[in-house]
């Protein structure tokens, strides 16, 4: 059968993703993705060590990235994206800013990461309190909230689960409760970190319950790649993609008196 009318498979614009070798939410990351991008997945190097600030500062140094880089400029992405949160908020604000630039440098194309995402999408939803979930060691979660507060950003309540491995397998019903035990004070949203902790389907459940917008890191990391490439995450009832789509309205165009006056007569 002659099928070379179909003239190949349709085009596709390619996002670069740069994850810790222990990633293991490829299939969350594509949730986000609307038909016509592909994610490139590629990860750092293995190393003998659990969860922790020791194994963030592993998996984001400049020379892992730029290597990481590299080897994903070869499919041509038009953006990378580094998916891990405490890798990119282990060196503070400053530390953020040097591994985008590490990356743009390797790669000669926008970067980002997760941490840098968040900030974005707290400034996209004016949210300067945030309650705070993680799966992390106390250390690893202190060091979080040190991040939000050198970028302006207060920490209301917080909830942890001390992993140091496995992250991926807490089940959404952990997460729910982390939540719940999160959100004690007057907080603009929550935020729900660790790109390995699974969160997609939870997101909108929070929503409704906690009367909140809430964030998680494998959404605030796709909504910003998408982003910069002037494409838009998709996901049900998450308010973070209802407000991008919102803003992305035309909005309508002013009317004339004369013609104001004609509508009310």
């Amino acid at each position: 059968m002659d099928i070379s009318f179909l003239g190949g498979p349709r085009p596709q614009r390619g996002v670069g993703v740069v994850a810790p070798f222990d990633f293991a939410l490829d299939r969350e990351l594509w949730r986000w993705v609307p038909d016509e991008i592909s994610l490139h997945l590629t990860r750092t190097p293995f190393v003998p060590v659990e969860v922790s600030l020791d194994l963030a500062r592993l998996v984001s140094e400049h020379e892992t990235l730029r290597e990481a880089v590299r080897a994903l400029c070869a499919v041509a992405p038009e953006v990378v994206a580094y998916a891990c949160t405490s890798g990119s908020f282990v060196g503070g604000v400053a530390g953020e800013r040097a591994m985008c630039a590490a990356m743009t440098r390797a790669g000669e194309l926008p970067s980002l990461t997760t941490s840098g995402a968040l900030l974005d999408a707290l400034a996209a939803l004016g949210a300067r309190r945030i309650a705070l979930v993680t799966p992390y060691t106390e250390s690893v979660t202190s060091s979080l909230e040190e991040y939000l507060a050198q970028a302006g950003t207060a920490v209301t309540g917080r909830a942890f689960l001390g992993l140091t491995r496995q992250i991926w397998k807490v089940p959404y019903r952990d997460v729910v409760d982390m939540a719940r035990q999160a959100v004690v004070g007057a907080a603009d949203c929550l935020f729900i970190s660790c790109t390995n902790l699974p969160t997609y389907d939870v997101i909108p459940q929070l929503e409704a319950e906690l009367r909140m917008p809430v964030l998680s890191a494998n959404q605030v990391t796709m909504w910003a790649a998408l982003r910069r490439i002037g494409a838009r995450a998709v996901g049900p009832y998450q308010r973070l993609l209802i407000e991008e789509e919102r803003r992305a309205r035309p909005s309508a165009p002013e009317q004339s008196p004369e013609r104001q006056q004609q509508q009310e007569g």
